[in-house]
Order: structure tokens, then sequence, then C-alpha cells
């Protein structure tokens, strides 16, 4: 069987795609990278993608008259690479329910909070202002609601004494770049199923696979 192909999708300076990169080139990781495509051009991202070798595409919203015709243009674009499954890495648009629905099950996000908590923006400066003492971050199968769909992987990061929205965003960030390449890697070696809109990772006992990620699917 061959390898997950991926598209990845990004706004900004691509860290999370970074860190897909990095795990795609070990011999053993069961997915690659197709495709990645920015809303922005001169999006940091886009440079990641070059040296890799990796096809880039720029498709700027704002070239298109409604969010519809941009997520057309992206649904042939990710279509035309033939990937298998798409990743929203620091992906900053909403994206239609139309365009969820054609990718359904084949659609992630990584997010920075312990979903369902904190869901959209400014997610460290209010975890913060709540006085919690755990943070971390999500990776998620997309559904039409923002921020919503079962759960892959988690990554629990504590909230220091000290701490202020950046420091914890820094923090976070850094569980992000093992979380998501896990999450990617669960799902092409098949371990991931959705039941009652759960979730579930098989064989989820994951000696060796990160301190601070939790299974809470399997």
């Amino acid at each position: 069987m061959g390898r997950l192909s991926l598209a990845v999708l990004i706004s900004g300076r691509g860290s999370n795609l970074r860190a897909l990169i990095d795990a795609a080139a070990a011999p053993d990781y069961p997915a690659e990278i197709g495709l990645v495509i920015s809303n922005v051009a001169g999006a940091g991202g886009l440079e990641h993608a070059a040296r890799a070798r990796i096809p880039t595409r720029v498709i700027g919203h704002r070239d298109f008259p409604d969010r519809s015709a941009f997520d057309a243009a992206l649904d042939a674009a990710i279509g035309a690479a033939g990937v298998d499954l798409v990743c929203l890495a620091g992906f900053m648009r909403i994206l239609s329910p139309g365009f969820v629905a054609r990718w359904h099950d084949r659609l992630v996000n990584i997010h920075p909070s312990l979903l369902p908590a904190y869901r959209g923006l400014d997610t460290h400066a209010r975890a913060l202002a709540d006085g919690v003492r755990i943070a971390g971050c999500t990776v998620h199968f997309v559904r039409a609601d923002v921020d919503t769909g079962p759960i892959i992987v988690q990554a629990a990061v504590p909230v220091l004494p000290d701490d202020d929205a950046d420091r914890l965003a820094a923090r976070v960030l850094a569980a992000e770049h093992r979380a998501y390449p896990l999450a990617v890697r669960l799902i092409a070696e098949g371990r991931v199923r959705i039941a009652d809109g759960r979730a579930i990772v098989d064989g989820a006992a994951w000696a060796g696979a990160g301190a601070g990620l939790l299974n809470p699917g399997g």
C-alpha cells in the first residue's frame, strides 16, 4: 500500500507544515505531502514547501466574488492533485459547508486549545484569564461548525505561574508539532475510525508517543 497523499492549506509561517514535512522525510512515515496551498501570496510556509520540492499553489481568497467560489477553486486544485487527506495548518479562512461535506472525514485541523474548550481565536489569553492549569492543542476532523468534529489527538501542556499569552503559545506550538504528525500517521495507518460522532483510535496504548500526548478517542 502506498503512502497517504496530503494537501496542506496554510495562510502564514507554516510551522505545522514544517513539522509535517520533517515527519514525511522519514522513510517509514506513511504519508507524503503532494501539494501546499496558501491563500496568501507571501506566506512564509511556501518557502518550507519550496525547499522540500513540494508543489505549491497560491489561491487568493480576494480574487473570488464569494466564499463558495473560493472554495470551489480550492476543491478543484486539491482534486487535481489526487490527494487523500486535506490538512489545515494555520489556514485562516472558514470553509463553506459544501467544501467540508465534500471532504467529510478527509479534512483535519489543528487548534491551539483542548477542544471543546476555547473554540475560535485568542485561545491562550482566554485560558490565562480563566486561570486554567492545563492548556494544549487538538487535532480533529473538520465539521461545518468552527472548531468542532471528532477528536483524533490532543496534547496537554502545563500553564506556568509566570505565563503570558506568548509564552503559553510557544509551549503549545511545540506540542502541536508532535501532535499533528502523530494524528496523520494514525490516519495513514488506518487506525482511526468514526463511531457515533467520535474518533476511535485502534491499538492506542501509545508507549513512547511523546510526553503530554493524549488519546481521548480510543
